[in-house]
């Protein structure tokens, strides 16, 4: 990609808020392609892994035949952007989940799923986001935090971009990025705030 061009970005799109990161997407400026099959891989400069159901994710990744393909992209440096079941998608390791879950081994991070706790304990916070709240004039980020994953430990090739400021889950990480993979534990799709989505895009263009 070149500085200023138009990239085109796929969003999986098997399961989960695949609509909301499109709109997003768009909105950040990006040319966006749902992803379903194997061939559409060949035709884009990131993807993102949406949230959703991670178990079930990987079963349809599997029955689209979608997971090996995605892994070779991945591993030839596809940027990739994942949101809360995406994190644990693209996560290395990966707790309190179904031993024939699969994931696809591109952050080298331990996750644990449902961390927060069940869906009746969802949340919101604001945040700041290395890369983007600390730009002058820039505000806390409102992060939803819906039966979400956070991470428990990273490798010292991966950066922490935020942490849980307050509450029981004080200190948490969640997001990070390890060269040109990003994921978040939050879903910025669901706010309004296009930061995070105008950060991959940024990502992408590099």
């Amino acid at each position: 990609m070149s500085a200023g061009s138009q990239p085109r970005i796929g969003v999986l799109a098997l399961q989960g808020d695949v609509r909301e990161h499109v709109h997003a997407l768009q909105a950040s400026g990006a040319d966006v392609l749902p992803i379903r099959r194997p061939v559409e891989l060949d035709e884009i400069d990131g993807i993102v892994i949406p949230g959703g159901e991670s178990t079930t994710m990987s079963k349809l990744l599997g029955i689209f035949d979608l997971f090996d393909p995605l892994v070779e992209r991945l591993g030839n440096g596809l940027p990739a952007y994942g949101s809360c079941a995406g994190m644990i998608m693209l996560a290395s390791t990966i707790l309190d989940t179904r031993p024939d879950a699969r994931h696809l081994d591109a952050l080298d991070i331990t996750v644990r799923r449902n961390a927060f706790g069940r869906q009746v304990e969802s949340f919101e916070t604001d945040l700041d986001f290395v890369g983007i709240t600390d730009r002058d004039g820039a505000q806390p980020m409102r992060a939803v935090f819906i039966r979400a994953p956070w991470v428990e430990s990273i490798s010292p090739d991966v950066e922490v971009l935020a942490r849980v400021p307050e509450g029981p889950a004080e200190g948490r990480i969640v997001a990070v990025r390890q060269g040109n993979v990003l994921a978040t534990s939050f879903h910025p799709e669901v706010t309004g705030d296009r930061r995070v989505h105008e950060y991959f895009v940024e990502m992408v263009r590099r």
